[in-house]
């Protein structure tokens, strides 16, 4: 039986995908402020790479349009498609595309419930069929019967998983299915053959029940970045939990991987006083670049340092999602890159 193999974030990709808000989302009461962010974020991966942007309709499609050249946005490197959302967390409705052992795109599509039913998706995890139906995505489709959103997992591309016990094995997903049984489907469907499953690590303020990419990720398969809280904040103990579980990770050869700590981006709050989820993990690797989430505080400029010195070949583009968070998200929530096996 062949092994598919789930790609790392580093490696060569064909397109990213946005899906945009609009008035029918959660994102309705602020869409002035948040779709200038997104059309940011849009311009910023046709300069590398194709952007498939998932829209309402027609109308739709011609506001994202125009957004998107006023950013600066290369249109002839901008794909659409059209599929009703309840909201626009791409990394998580989106589809995981693994590569089988002839080079061929398997796109696994998981169900997305919400993260554990707080929140409506029934349109969000059929929007993976809508581009398999209007041949926007072109590969093997396999379709899941379990919950798993692209948040929860972090690989190294070779076999390694690092993720959250509470999120991928939380009974609000997939009841009470065991950690061997969920491994046994995630080494079908990925080639996993490595678990790095953490047991601490949690920010106030994330309701994904701590997905890995707010808190850790590869940056290579030796290199992890990690999110750090000042040792005033409610969250210092648990991320340095977290830490300590990190250092006790060995790598492919059986060495300690190179930890890199990430500035806290401090205590911030909605105009309500409820605390925002700022992580400076939640960045996207494309072609050629680094997208950073930024949050106009003074610890932007270290986190641009520590991604500079880990990917010294790639631009680091700090873009600003201090408005993005108060969906309880940032900026690689709102994206799932493609492979290059799986061509657009």
């Amino acid at each position: 039986m062949s092994t598919p193999r789930l790609p790392a974030e580093w490696e060569e990709q064909s397109a990213v995908q946005l899906t945009w808000p609009h008035e029918g989302t959660d994102w309705a009461d602020n869409l002035a402020d948040t779709l200038p962010v997104f059309a940011q974020i849009g311009a910023a991966i046709t300069r590398f790479e194709t952007l498939l942007c998932v829209v309402n309709n027609d109308a739709h499609a011609e506001q994202v349009k125009q957004l998107l050249l006023d950013a600066g946005a290369d249109l002839t490197m901008a794909r659409f498609a059209q599929a009703p959302c309840n909201d626009t967390w791409a990394r998580d409705h989106g589809a995981l595309t693994a590569i089988d052992e002839n080079e061929q795109p398997i796109i696994n599509d998981f169900i997305f419930n919400g993260w554990g039913n707080k929140y409506p998706a029934e349109l969000d995890t059929q929007i993976t069929q809508a581009l398999i139906d209007q041949q926007v995505l072109n590969g093997t489709h396999s379709p899941s019967p379990l919950v798993l959103e692209g948040g929860a997992i972090e690989t190294d591309g070779q076999g390694t998983l690092l993720a959250t016990r509470s999120s991928i094995l939380n009974a609000n997903r997939n009841g009470d299915l065991s950690q061997e049984a969920m491994e046994a489907e995630l080494t079908q469907r990925f080639g996993f053959k490595r678990y790095l499953w953490l047991s601490e690590g949690e920010m106030t303020g994330d309701d994904t029940d701590a997905h890995i990419d707010v808190l850790a990720r590869f940056t290579s398969s030796n290199d992890i970045v990690f999110t750090t809280a000042d040792t005033s904040d409610e969250d210092y103990w648990p991320l340095h939990a977290m830490q300590k579980e990190l250092q006790a990770f060995t790598n492919l050869e059986g060495a300690p991987y190179r930890l890199h700590a990430l500035p806290p981006a401090g205590e911030l709050y909605d105009e309500d006083g409820r605390r925002l989820s700022a992580s400076y993990a939640n960045f996207l690797i494309i072609n050629g670049a680094v997208l950073l989430p930024v949050y106009g505080v003074d610890a932007d400029e270290k986190a641009i340092k520590v991604l500079n010195d880990l990917f010294p070949d790639r631009e680091i583009i700090p873009i600003n999602c201090r408005r993005i968070i108060e969906q309880n998200g940032s900026l690689h929530c709102l994206t799932m890159q493609y492979p290059a096996q799986l061509a657009l």
